[in-house]
């Protein structure tokens, strides 16, 4: 390993790391030499933005970007990292521990190319650099997927509302949609993901799929809105499930209006038997029209102080307006373990200071969860024995019968 900056009399440096302090991080120094010998320096990250600076930067092939929870309230400086690198064509590798959802969402927008949680998986770091050593394919203009011929299906709508930020309301959606998903043989696709997040939007990550203009150039002019450009703006997952991403770029929540929703949904509902739609958290003016189109709204909430206000603020804000409070099911992530008599105590208090129901419980599936977030797949493919995976695969299980004991008694 070379000292704190890179010296180009001795082997070529064509790599580099950059953190606050690279022995925090001995795997990736291990694996660095691994991978290239002497030919890598180490730098902070002040000193990174310094060496950009120099013509000694250009001959840079990637950096390893390498963060830590300490790191999170530096992301600006990040941010401006990944973009002066992606300025000089660098490819920038991000190496994460403990780093929330949100700042590897941020950093990642930022441009980075390629993520690899830390502790480092084996191998992982050589093929990373592998991946990015690959001539870049010639860019291909991908076809729309043409919508199902059956455009009046009147799919069921389930709303995923999370009442205080990291609840897991994302998480619940993504899977809840790819396990209906994943039961449904007849016609496919026939269930619709929309992360309706217009500005922190995640699911577009959660499965590994960009986030293109098109969606944006839909929602500014849903006048114009119909089948072609519906399915325009539609990414395909696994050949099973159709979903509708966040923006490329923030926008205002009320960037689309009450009218422009039910448009959206009711084009949904058309092509779909299921719609599963991510909320943000913040209620806004378009936040009725979705309740009330909703069949099941589940308010995502855990066992804490600030998920009890936040529901009794729910709870009010609905019934001032008599708005159909009844249709919120409260769905408890990270519930307590069936031999946790404590923490079960605390749930049944929980409902009946809020004289609220408590009608679905989630466990606590741990780091693999977030890691399976940050590589971009459901949990039925990167952990399909996770706890948190059966049970929202028997919640998918019922919702699936329903639709089609519906689905019969209407036939």
């Amino acid at each position: 390993m070379s000292s704190d900056q890179p010296h180009p009399e001795t082997d070529a440096i064509t790599a580099c790391t950059i953190s606050r302090d690279v022995q925090n991080f001995d795997l990736l120094i291990e694996d660095m030499e691994t991978a290239l010998g002497e030919s890598w320096g180490d730098l902070g990250f002040a000193e990174a933005l310094a060496f950009f600076q120099q013509n000694e930067a250009r001959a840079l092939e990637f950096v390893a970007l390498a963060i830590d929870a300490q790191d999170e309230d530096i992301l600006d400086q990040m941010g401006e990292i990944i973009t002066q690198a992606k300025a000089l064509d660098i490819k920038v590798i991000l190496i994460a521990e403990d780093v929330t959802p949100t700042a590897l969402h941020t950093l990642l927008r930022q441009g980075a190319d390629e993520f690899i949680p830390y502790p480092l998986p084996e191998q992982e770091l050589q093929s990373a650099i592998d991946r990015l050593r690959l001539p870049a394919p010639a860019p291909v203009e991908t076809p729309a997927v043409p919508l199902s011929g059956n455009n009046s299906r009147d799919g069921a709508v389930v709303v995923c509302h999370g009442l205080s930020g990291g609840v897991g309301a994302t998480t619940l959606a993504v899977n809840l949609a790819w396990e209906i998903a994943e039961r449904t043989s007849d016609q496919t696709p026939s269930v619709c993901l929309i992360d309706l997040d217009l500005q922190r939007g995640s699911i577009g990550t959660y499965l590994d799929l960009p986030c293109r203009d098109v969606v944006a150039e839909m929602l500014s002019d849903m006048d114009s809105l119909d089948d072609e450009v519906f399915s325009q703006a539609l990414l395909t997952y696994q050949d099973k499930l159709r979903v509708l991403t966040a923006p490329k770029d923030m926008l205002p929540l009320d960037f689309i209006g009450p009218e422009e929703v039910q448009r959206l949904i009711e084009m949904a509902r058309r092509h779909f038997d299921f719609v599963v739609i991510d909320l943000p958290g913040t209620l806004v003016q378009w936040s009725e029209t979705v309740l009330t189109m909703a069949h099941l709204y589940f308010a995502i909430l855990e066992l804490d102080m600030r998920s009890a206000q936040n529901a009794l603020r729910m709870k009010r804000a609905l019934q001032s307006e008599d708005l159909p409070f009844e249709k919120l099911r409260f769905a408890l992530n990270r519930a307590p373990k069936f031999t946790d008599l404590s923490g079960k105590s605390r749930v049944k208090r929980l409902a009946e200071s809020l004289e609220i129901s408590i009608d679905v419980q989630l466990p606590d599936g741990g780091k693999i969860i977030t890691q399976s977030c940050d590589h971009g797949q459901p949990l039925a493919l990167s952990a399909p024995k996770c706890a948190l995976r059966k049970e929202i695969g028997k919640l998918a299980q019922s919702l699936h019968d329903l639709g089609k004991n519906e689905s019969e008694a209407a036939a």
